[in-house]
C-alpha cells in the first residue's frame, strides 16, 4: 500500500486517517487509525489491535515451540511518544458515505436547551392574529391592585400588561 502524496504540513500530516502499524519499544505492534499526533510523536489510535509474540512454556525434554501472535482489541488509544519504534502504512481511511456524513452521531436522546419548558413570549403574530388581552387574572393569579393605572407615557394601542408578561413578579 502506497502512503499518500506528500503534503505542505509534512508526513505526519499526511497519514491523519490512515490505518497505521506502530511497533513499540517493547516488540508489541498496535494497529489503528490514526487520528492525531503532536510534536513528541503521541498519537491517537481509533479502533486500535494489539499483536504480541508469545513463546509458549517450555516443558522438560520437548522441543521450542513456535511463536504465537496473540491478538487483543484495545478500541481507542492514546500512545507516548517516547514507546513508537516504528510506524507503517496498513490501508488507505475509510471510506466516508456523503449520506452518513451529515447525519446527526448515535445518542442517547434528543439534546435540548435546559429551561423551564416554557418560551419567553407567546406566539403572538400580526396584530390582526393577536389575542385580546384577558378580562380577568388567571386562577391563582390576582389582577393588578385597586387604582393601577397605565403607567405614563405607555403607548395607548398596546394592551397592558404588554405580551408576554402577565402579571407582576412572584413573591420571594
Amino acid at each position: 500500500m502506497q502512503p499518500p502524496p506528500k503534503s505542505k504540513g509534512g508526513k505526519m500530516l499526511s497519514l491523519v486517517n490512515w490505518r497505521l502499524k506502530v511497533t513499540i519499544n517493547d516488540g508489541r505492534a498496535l494497529t489503528g487509525q490514526m487520528l492525531a499526533f503532536d510534536r513528541h510523536m503521541n498519537l491517537v489510535l481509533a479502533d486500535c489491535e494489539e499483536f504480541r509474540k508469545v513463546r509458549p512454556k517450555k516443558k522438560a525434554g520437548e522441543e521450542a515451540a513456535p511463536e504465537q501472535e496473540v491478538k487483543r482489541t484495545l478500541g481507542l488509544v492514546i500512545l507516548r511518544g517516547e514507546t513508537v519504534v516504528s510506524l507503517s502504512v496498513e490501508g488507505p481511511p475509510p471510506i466516508v458515505d456523503e449520506d452518513k456524513k451529515n447525519a446527526l452521531p448515535v445518542g442517547p436522546g434528543r439534546g435540548m436547551p435546559a429551561g423551564r419548558g416554557t418560551g419567553m413570549m407567546p406566539p403572538m403574530g400580526p396584530p390582526s392574529l393577536q389575542r385580546p388581552p384577558m378580562p380577568f387574572a388567571p386562577p391563582g393569579m390576582p389582577g393588578p391592585p385597586p387604582g393601577f393605572a397605565r403607567p405614563p407615557g405607555f403607548p395607548p394601542g398596546m394592551p397592558f400588561p404588554p405580551p408576554g408578561f402577565g402579571g407582576p413578579p412572584p413573591p420571594g
